[in-house]
Parts: C-alpha cells; sequence; structure tokens
C-alpha cells in the first residue's frame, strides 16, 4: 500500500472524466436532436451534409419559383379565356352582319358592340400582369395583313423561371410572351357596315380565336412542363433531406442508451473514487 501516490484514485478519476465527457455529449445530441454538433464529431459527414443542405434548400426554392410560375400561367390563361369569350361573341356579330336582312341602323348596333368589345380586348392586353410583370403588353409590331397562316406576334423578350437548383441548361424555362391587341390580332380590319365587310370580318375574327388557341397552348404546354417538374423536385428533395438525417440527426433510441450507459458508470465512478480515496484512511488505522 502507497500512500504518495493513491494508482487506484488517479484511475477512478481518470474514468469520471472519460464518462463526463461522454455524457455531456449525450446531453448534447439528445437536446439539439443532432449527431453532429461540431465538426470534430465527424469531419466527413459534416461536409457531406452541408452540401445536401445546399442543394435541398435549392430544390425547395426552386419549387417556391415554380408555383409563382404555375402562378403566372394561370393569370395568362385566365385572361385569354375572356379573350376567347368575347372574340366567339364577336364571330356572331360578323356572321350576323353577313347577313343581308339587317338595315343600316341594325349594323350601327353591330359596330358599337363591337368597338366595345375590341376597347376590353385592348384593356386585358395592356394590363394583365402578374405582380409588376406586363403578360401581354401592347407594342408597335408590325403585322401581316394576310388572313391566311397569321400568327399572334411574339415578344422579343421571354419570362425566364428558374425551375432548378442551379443555373445549367435545362433548368430555367423561358416562357414567351405575346401582344394582345385587337390591332396585333387584326381585329382592327373588322366592319360589320356590309354585307361584304362583314364576311370579310368572320375571316379576321377566326383567325383572332386560333392565334389566342395558339398563345393558350403555349402557357398549358409551360403549366403542365412546371407541374410534372414540381412533382420530379418534391420527390428529390423528400429523399435528399432523409438522407440527410441520417447522416447528421441523432438516433434518439441508440443516444438514449449510451445516455443511460454512460450515467450508471459515471455513478459507479464516483463511488469507486470515493472509496479509493479513503484507502490511506486504512493505513492510519494500522498505525493506531
Amino acid at each position: 500500500m502507497q500512500v504518495q501516490n493513491n494508482i487506484a484514485s488517479i484511475n477512478a478519476a481518470r474514468n469520471q472524466g472519460i464518462e463526463t465527457g461522454k455524457l455531456k455529449k449525450s446531453l448534447e445530441k439528445l437536446s439539439s436532436g443532432f449527431r453532429i454538433v461540431r465538426a470534430g464529431d465527424d469531419a466527413a459527414g459534416l461536409a457531406i451534409s452541408e452540401g445536401m443542405r445546399s442543394r435541398i434548400n435549392s430544390l425547395n426554392q426552386a419549387m417556391k419559383n415554380i408555383d409563382d410560375g404555375i402562378g403566372l400561367t394561370n393569370v395568362g390563361d385566365g385572361a385569354l379565356t375572356e379573350v376567347h369569350s368575347m372574340l366567339q361573341r364577336l364571330k356572331t356579330l360578323a356572321l350576323k352582319s353577313a347577313n343581308g336582312t339587317y338595315d343600316q341602323s341594325n349594323r350601327e348596333t353591330l359596330n358599337m358592340e363591337k368597338d366595345h368589345i375590341l376597347e376590353e380586348i385592348d384593356r386585358i392586353g395592356s394590363t394583365t400582369k402578374f405582380g409588376e410583370i406586363s403578360l401581354f403588353s401592347r407594342a408597335d409590331a408590325n403585322t401581316n395583313t394576310n388572313t391566311q397562316g397569321w400568327q399572334p406576334p411574339v415578344l422579343d423578350d421571354t419570362i425566364p423561371l428558374q425551375i432548378g437548383g442551379s443555373t445549367q441548361a435545362g433548368e430555367v424555362l423561358d416562357v414567351e410572351r405575346y401582344y394582345i391587341g385587337s390591332r396585333e390580332l387584326q381585329l382592327d380590319q373588322t366592319d360589320f357596315s356590309d354585307v361584304k365587310k362583314g364576311q370579310e370580318s368572320v375571316g379576321y375574327i377566326e383567325n383572332a380565336i386560333e392565334a389566342v388557341s395558339k398563345v393558350r397552348a403555349s402557357f398549358g404546354a409551360a403549366y403542365m412542363h412546371l407541374d410534372h417538374t414540381h412533382n420530379n423536385l418534391s420527390v428529390t428533395s423528400e429523399n435528399m433531406q432523409a438522407a440527410e438525417s441520417q447522416i447528421r440527426d441523432t438516433n434518439m433510441a441508440e443516444e438514449i442508451t449510451k445516455y443511460t450507459s454512460s450515467n450508471i458508470v459515471l455513478q459507479s465512478s464516483n463511488m469507486m473514487l470515493t472509496n479509493a480515496n479513503n484507502l490511506p484512511q486504512t493505513i492510519l488505522e494500522l498505525l493506531k
């Protein structure tokens, strides 16, 4: 038995320190919910986890962008639905004017209603916006007065939608913008003042209906693209979050087991340290 160095006490104190450290780490992981609290816990795992988090954040923002894009296409299609409805009414008026049973007074009434419809189409074309972005801005564009094979004039710029987690090719969708107005749709060529002009007007109106249908088809295609992309990104984000959770999050059942074990060992170490510190007292008993 030695009195200068109490090896048993030193050993018990060392084990006590080890278990205290383990208990502290378990408490950190249980209270935070993270297996990796600091880089020292798992440097490689932390690097992988942060990379995944960056990708997840990018995917989530891309889905928000897509939601905005879907809203944009819905606004555009909703406006064009009304334009289509007015064009159908305009065609009905044109067919009436092509009938020789209408006198001049009746034709003036038809032209008056036509003018109101064209004004409303112009208003929709100039005021339809998503936020502050005009979808059908009117401008001085060269339009083809030939009613055969006419196409809706396309605006020079598109609306780019960031639909991916990066700016690589394929992750930006450009939505085309079109001029929508009575002049751009060649509806300013319509006139119901006599039978011949009424017959000619029918052709212009039918072309306008077809042109608006093409614009709506463009919005519809963009909508479908956005919807499918959103679904794909949602699945990808979910899977990546699950993978990142496996790397970074605490396995609560496993960590509680470790905590309980460390706590028991620590209490045992405390008792043994007390006993080890009492060993020198036995020497005094021998000296009595």
